[in-house]
């Protein structure tokens, strides 16, 4: 039956597993994941503006594919597939590869976006002024396109802090990994799982708060 002294009791005992263990590879999963996501996100919305079409024609199908199927599906495929292939790559390395895939998938259809909102006018003026089109990109869009997209990014963070949970499945480490580590020592389900509720809900609260401050500055 559940009791709040058995919460009292599993946080006493098992916060190394909680905290120190399963948020650690959480949040590594999650910055590495966002960090590569948005570099090779970058380079998708790139590929999916440019004039080749057949470049143009490969990431859009990429993007598709990877928006048309479940997260949990692609992480069977990497940890399944890319061991095989790619006998160094580890389980854990598969699904942060996966990860960087999945999301490098969405954060291009956010930045595309950004770039595409800012007004087509102030390209043409800067290329008038004799600006090359790499210089109009890095000194004119896209400064306005971040400021556009930076809620959505701070969206697409958030929401990978949330989709590490499918790391559970092949017990990486994570934090749901350290639920089932305490369930599994204790039978408590339930007070596992509301530790694990309120573990997420501070990482994902306390990140919102932060996106939220820095896009009131950036408007400021």
């Amino acid at each position: 039956m559940f009791s709040f002294e058995n919460v009292i009791k599993l946080i006493q005992q098992y916060w190394k597993v909680f905290l120190l263990e399963g948020v650690k590879y959480t949040l590594l999963l999650s910055i590495v994941t966002v960090f590569f996501g948005a570099i090779f996100g970058s380079i998708l919305a790139l590929g999916k503006m440019s004039r080749i079409a057949p470049l143009r024609w490969l990431v859009t199908a990429y993007v598709e594919i990877i928006r048309g199927t479940p997260m949990l599906l692609q992480l069977y495929f990497f940890a399944f597939v890319l061991p095989k292939v790619l006998p160094i790559v580890d389980t854990y390395t598969a699904v942060q590869i996966a990860l960087i895939c999945n999301s490098a998938a969405y954060v291009s259809e956010v930045i595309r976006s950004g770039i595409q909102s800012v007004d087509i006018g102030q390209t043409e003026a800067a290329r008038s002024l004799g600006m090359t089109g790499r210089q109009t990109m890095i000194h004119i869009v896209l400064p306005q396109a971040i400021k556009n997209i930076l809620p959505a990014l701070g969206n697409e963070f958030i929401m990978i802090i949330k989709d590490t949970s499918l790391g559970s499945t092949f017990f990486i480490g994570e934090v749901m990994t350290s639920y089932l580590k305490v369930k599994g020592a204790t039978y408590l389900a339930l007070e596992a799982l509301i530790i694990i509720a309120v573990i997420y809900f501070v990482l994902t609260f306390t990140l919102s708060k932060i996106f939220a401050k820095v896009e009131r500055r950036l408007k400021a």
